[in-house]
């Protein structure tokens, strides 16, 4: 799709015709009204178009008071804070303003006879399409977008947000987008682009068909609602989006431990072998996950029956597996096919989508199952019934010991569907999975067992917002090094695009072609530095059928994974107060280093962790490490930055450096979350230099300055001190 100016109508020459406490409304010689608000120190909100479409509860803030500003009669400016929006014209312009200095404007692309070749602002003629269009300078990179699994860097390219129903990591489609862009700018601010809508909108970044230095967009929907974000840093930006679109949420201890997954359809007693086995050689792990077939549901669909030969006795059946001390997370899909007796029940009740027959509309396959002869229908959550059917639907899978479901299939929607508030598939399509995701995690809220709370869900698919519902695991890549390579950047270019938690699955596709021991064990390595991690296990392909060698490394990473759990929960508390991920790609982490800019699949966990993973055979990777200082956890070794390394690692080592300043603590060497619970949850903290940040653990642990300045450090009996670098300066007391 390319942009002709000649079939958009540009909104222009701004005229005020309203003010209030929060904003202004001004008329354009197109007849379209723009409105334009403050929402809080730095983010602004700007909309024209019509007001008629359900808008799906995106945005979970409302506006704020600002200062309004005539400079003259061309320019209007909004200050919120730091920063500013400003509107002229004509013709129409808008800058953005972080501390008095520019950090966006609109685009500045012009034909030869001076005219704008991409509008600040238009609109397709004949409606339904909206375009904006915003200046890039050279050498400025922007990020975001959602789980793509290219280059982090979007400059050049054009990407489509699009929730997609795919299978694989090597296209530009994804089931996880969300229309979010942002640039750290060249030291001045951050700015970033939010587009509000459940429409399709297309990003043309910097590409030189449409214009190489400009950031133009265009939104399939009725009305254009874009928020302009400002802030220090990249980080700040992340910060205003989810004040604007809701924080994320705490997760549960024991979702931080390892899952396992069987492809196709894992029945209880495998899984209990499973599980079993794992005890038995002394792996750990928390969580076991069935397939749909798993509960014996009819056809592709799901109608929360267990299949009587299979399960003569659910909840007996499932305390045997819950004996071995792990949770057991059931994977649901929102289609009910039309063999199962509740599809003439939701039918007649009108909670399925229809099609333009008014008929329920059947689909043939789903993201969870292949499809069946007469297909599934959609459960419309649209309709407030239907939600609460689903919802209390679940109740009884949690009375027979079910945990937390894995949401599938949400990617389904057909274009030609229709929902019973009037939106057609279209405009449903990206934001179904939200409407499903909210009704399961309010089931989870009520039904859950005592022991799984804070509730938590896993999802396949996401759209703006998702990032309030924790948390989703990656899509299945195929099994070579590229696959982990590109796994490993659409996780970063998801945290990247607002979402805080995010779970690697270690293994790959087809399950008949599993990645060898070399690839096996570092695509575990890497993955023990998610938010959250899933050991995806074809039947022979188990950590002990690979050999001796690799198990005992296996059970090494996944050992560290379970000591590094009071670490990932600080990671988790920061990402609910501010919007920060776990994994923290370089250009995130670090916006002002050049240096490190295109190490695409390096990331930092958290502040005190840089990992470098190993994405080709051989055990050598190169690591740019920023400016400071930096430990190797292997050698102890001091590297002074910003540098390049060559590294090479022995297959049981993985290139992990503690920043210095910064504090790890570690929990004991256990087989579940459950052996770390009360005042056994930090064994040992590690300290990279002096430290220069604060970390406590309540009654257990204090790093720190004391009043003068100088480093302290008290803790609790039992707890181990490790200093990392010269620590003759560091008084360890007892607390």
């Amino acid at each position: 799709m390319r942009l002709d100016p000649t079939d958009y109508l540009q909104l222009d020459a701004p005229q005020c015709i309203g003010t209030t406490s929060a904003g202004a409304t001004f008329a354009t010689s197109s007849g379209d009204i723009v409105e334009i608000e403050c929402f809080g120190d730095g983010a602004f909100r700007l909309r024209s178009g019509p007001n008629t479409r359900p808008d799906y509860g995106i945005v979970a803030r409302g506006s704020q008071p600002c200062r309004i500003d005539v400079a003259q009669s061309r320019r209007w400016s909004f200050d919120a804070g730091r920063a500013a929006l400003e509107i002229s014209g004509p013709p129409l312009a808008l800058r953005l303003t972080w501390q008095g200095r520019s950090v966006l404007t609109s685009a500045t692309d012009e034909n030869a006879d001076g005219s704008a070749r991409l509008p600040a602002l238009s609109r397709l003629r004949h409606g339904g399409l909206w375009s904006a269009a915003f200046a890039l300078a050279s050498g400025e990179a922007v990020y975001g977008l959602g789980e793509k699994f290219g280059g982090l860097d979007k400059r050049g390219q054009i990407v489509h947000s699009r929730v997609a129903q795919v299978s694989g990591v090597n296209s530009g489609l994804s089931s996880r987008s969300t229309p979010l862009a942002w640039c750290a700018g060249s030291g001045a601010g951050a700015w970033g682009a939010f587009v509000h809508t459940p429409g399709t909108v297309t990003h043309a970044v910097g590409n030189p068909d449409w214009s190489h230095r400009s950031y133009a967009i265009m939104v399939e929907d009725e009305a254009l609602d874009l928020f302009l974000f400002a802030a220090a840093d990249p980080a700040g930006i992340l910060d205003l989006y989810t004040q604007v679109t809701g924080r994320p949420r705490v997760v549960p201890r024991w979702s931080l431990g390892l899952w396992l997954g069987r492809p196709g359809a894992a029945g209880p007693e495998d899984a209990e072998a499973l599980v079993a086995r794992m005890r038995e050689r002394r792996l750990p792990c928390d969580a076991v996950s069935f397939g749909v077939a798993g509960a014996g549901s009819a056809g592709e669909g799901f109608d929360f029956t267990w299949d009587p030969l299979r399960y003569p006795d659910p909840a007996q059946t499932l305390a045997a597996i819950k004996a071995h001390r792990v949770r057991v997370c059931l994977r649901e899909t929102p289609t009910i096919t039309v063999e199962s007796p509740l599809y003439d029940q939701l039918a007649s009740s009108q909670c399925l989508l229809t099609g333009p027959d008014g008929e329920p509309c059947v689909i043939t396959s789903t993201a969870a199952r292949e499809p069946s002869a007469r297909g599934s229908a959609l459960v419309d959550f649209t309709v407030p019934e239907a939600c609460a059917w689903w919802r209390d639907a679940h109740r009884g899978c949690f009375e027979d010991g079910i945990d937390a479901f894995e949401c599938e299939g949400g990617e389904a929607v057909p274009d030609n569907a229709i929902a019973s508030n009037g939106d057609g598939g279209a405009r449903l399509h990206n934001v179904y999975p939200l409407l499903y995701h909210r009704c399961v995690w309010e089931a989870t809220e009520r039904f859950a067992p005592p022991g799984s709370v804070p509730p938590v869900l896993a999802s396949h698919a996401g759209w703006s917002a998702a990032h309030t519902l924790p948390f989703g695991f990656a899509g299945v890549a195929q099994a070579d090094w590229e696959g982990l390579a590109a796994s490993i950047r659409g996780a970063l270019a998801w945290a990247m695009s607002g979402n805080a938690c995010h779970g690697l699955s270690i293994g790959a596709h087809p399950p008949t072609h599993p990645p060898g021991a070399e690839l096996f064990v570092r695509w575990l390595q890497a993955a023990m530095f998610a938010s959250h991690v899933r050991l995806v296990v074809p039947h022979g392909r188990e950590p002990w059928q690979l050999g001796a060698e690799i198990e005992a490394i296996a059970r090494k990473w996944i050992v560290l994974r379970y000591r590094l759990i009071p670490y990932l929960e600080r990671c988790v508390v920061q990402a609910a107060e501010s919007g920060l991920p776990v994994m923290r790609a370089m250009p995130l982490a670090f916006p002002e280093s050049v240096l490190t800019r295109g190490f695409d699949t390096q990331f930092m966990c958290g502040d005190a962790l840089l990992v470098a993973p190993i994405v080709r055979e051989g055990g050598e990777v190169t690591v740019a490490l920023p400016a400071g200082a930096w430990y190797d956890l292997n050698t102890r070794e001091r590297h002074a930055g910003p540098r390049v390394l060559r590294y090479v690692a022995r297959l049981d080592q993985f290139p992990v450096f503690g920043r210095e300043g910064h504090t790890l603590p570690l929990g004991p060497a256990i087989q579940h979350t459950g052996e770390a619970d009360g005042p056994h949850a930090l064994e040992a903290v590690w300290i990279f230099g002096a430290p220069q940040s604060r970390f406590e653990a309540r009654g257990q642990a204090f790093v720190g300055l004391d009043d003068a300045g100088a480093p302290i450090v008290r803790v609790g009996p039992g707890i181990d001190v490790q200093v990392f670098g010269d620590g003759a300066a560091i008084a360890v007391q007892a607390l």
